[in-house]
């Protein structure tokens, strides 16, 4: 189980990106964090863990963990989106399912990150999203 809550992992990240005025910066740090992912063995890159609805490919591998709380991996082919992808992924990495569906993603707007994606980043970040909280009511129901 992750030590941190979701909201403790969240205010971390708007503390690491808040020094940052310029997006081109952030968007810098947001490359790094997810150049800090493994990679995906090719069995794992399967249609079950691709998002929809994503222009670049993301797949997120969720698995149970024997305390209850979920394991999240992932991986893109688009620099930005496996960022993007980076973030979401240690938020929810180690937290129970029930804390998934019940806590608020507020990092995301806070730090302004909704306003500088493409449209179809946008709708990624959304899949991405659903995608994890799809699974986390999966496994809340075993």
């Amino acid at each position: 189980m992750n030590s941190k809550s979701i909201n403790e992992i969240q205010d971390e990240i708007l503390e690491e990106f808040e020094p940052f005025d310029d997006w081109m910066d952030k968007y810098s740090l947001l490359i790094d964090m997810g150049n800090t992912l493994l990679p995906l063995e090719d069995s794992e890159k399967t249609p079950e863990h691709i998002i929809e609805g994503c222009q670049s490919r993301v797949w997120i591998v969720i698995t149970p963990n024997e305390d209850g709380t979920l394991a999240l991996r992932g991986d893109s082919d688009a620099l930005i989106v496996k960022g993007i992808a980076a973030l979401l992924l240690r938020v929810y990495d180690g937290q129970r399912p029930e804390d998934i569906l019940s806590q608020e993603l507020y990092f995301i707007d806070r730090m302004g990150l909704r306003e500088h994606l493409s449209p179809t980043r946008s709708n990624g970040l959304v899949a991405m999203i659903e995608q994890i909280h799809r699974s986390a009511r999966t496994y809340l129901s075993r």
